[in-house]
């Protein structure tokens, strides 16, 4: 009975390290199968961030549309304008037409040696069909070839809208500053002040962007109510002071 109990003994004393081996072998399997899920899971959650930060990025574009659509319908009725009889109403998130823009019928495609208002004209439409590209090189025409026109300053303006328009902020850059620095005093150029701050605020250049908000007022003392607005919502949105 002894012996029995010996070996019984002897037994479980060789038995407990292999138990325990195995203990730490299903552990470690068991870790690896958890991390192996935990980062799957990080994976999965990156690429739904990803998702939803693409979606937010067209979200704001067809705000920054409809918005614009917006100011050009409220500027219209605080100057007594409204669309002219029988005009269709602008596409939702179509770029607003120039305020100097003539209110005859949309013409068709500018022949060659056509007036400069002619070509104005077709840049516009092309602006708002959405032919950025075709926009800007008419824009871009007539400035080069009418820059002391009545409508250079709106077509400088609209260039800087094509570049907006495609996330070239840049190059909208530029227009803007062009546009406020040669055409200060057209009917665009308080447009052409706000817009440069908007741009150099998403460029991350806020301290310039709240120096341009700043000269509104100064420049631009009869803005329009909704310019006034404008400036002031910028203002706070980039916390200046």
């Amino acid at each position: 009975m002894k012996i029995l109990s010996s070996r019984l003994v002897l037994l479980i004393a060789l038995a407990l390290p292999t138990a325990a081996a195995a203990q730490r072998g299903g552990d470690a399997v068991y870790l690896e199968d958890r991390f192996n899920q935990l980062q799957q899971s990080l994976t999965n959650l990156t690429g739904q961030i990803e998702q939803l930060q693409n979606r937010n990025a067209k979200l704001q574009q067809q705000m920054e549309k409809m918005q614009t659509d917006y100011e050009y319908r409220i500027e219209q009725l605080e100057k007594g304008g409204g669309a002219r009889p029988g005009a269709a109403a602008p596409r939702p998130g179509a770029p607003a037409v120039a305020s100097g823009a003539p209110s005859a019928p949309t013409p068709g495609p500018a022949p060659a040696g056509a007036t400069p208002e002619q070509l104005y004209d077709e840049s516009v439409k092309k602006l708002q069909d959405g032919d950025y590209a075709g926009a800007e090189r008419g824009f871009k025409t007539f400035i080069q070839r009418s820059p002391q026109n009545k409508l250079a300053g709106n077509a400088q303006y609209w260039l800087g809208e094509t570049y907006y328009a495609r996330r070239d902020y840049n190059s909208a850059l530029t227009a803007f500053a062009e546009g406020y620095k040669v055409y200060k005093t057209s009917p665009k150029g308080p447009d052409n002040l706000l817009k440069l701050g908007i741009t150099m605020s998403v460029l991350g250049r806020k301290p310039d962007a709240c120096a341009v908000f700043a000269r509104f007022n100064q420049d631009y003392p009869r803005a329009t109510d909704l310019q006034k607005r404008r400036i002031e919502q910028e203002r706070q949105k980039n916390g200046c002071g």
